[in-house]
């Protein structure tokens, strides 16, 4: 380690530091850069969610998670579910499906998803 990057590193803040890991992780997971996803194509994304809601319709119900990697964020939308066990915010998830953007946020409905332990 040069001399360069242990500066970096000593002058990171902490947020900045789990970000970086955090994109070390979606990487080694197989997660696809969040920043650069293209709609109407499919991905395979890793994260943590950050938020869980349930906008408020009068017809289907609707659960959106929010998943940060560390650089950008995705919408992770389930129609007709109003929970789902293991999904709530801290929990790193990996999850497959063919992106749309939706208000200019990059949302994936009904995806695939896989629950990942972390170490």
């Amino acid at each position: 380690m040069g001399l360069r990057e242990r500066l970096r590193d000593y002058t990171m803040t902490s947020a900045e530091h789990e970000a970086e890991v955090l994109q070390e992780q979606s990487l080694t997971e197989g997660g696809d850069d969040l920043t650069a996803l293209a709609p109407r194509h499919p991905a395979c994304v890793c994260g943590t969610v950050r938020t869980v809601t349930l906008p408020p319709r009068r017809s289907v119900p609707a659960l959106v998670a929010e998943v940060w990697d560390g650089k950008g964020s995705v919408n992770l939308v389930w129609i007709g579910r109003r929970s789902i066990a293991g999904i709530e915010p801290g929990t790193f998830v990996r999850a497959r499906g063919r992106v749309a953007e939706v208000r200019g946020v990059p949302t994936i409905f009904n995806p695939a998803y896989e629950i990942v332990p972390t170490a």
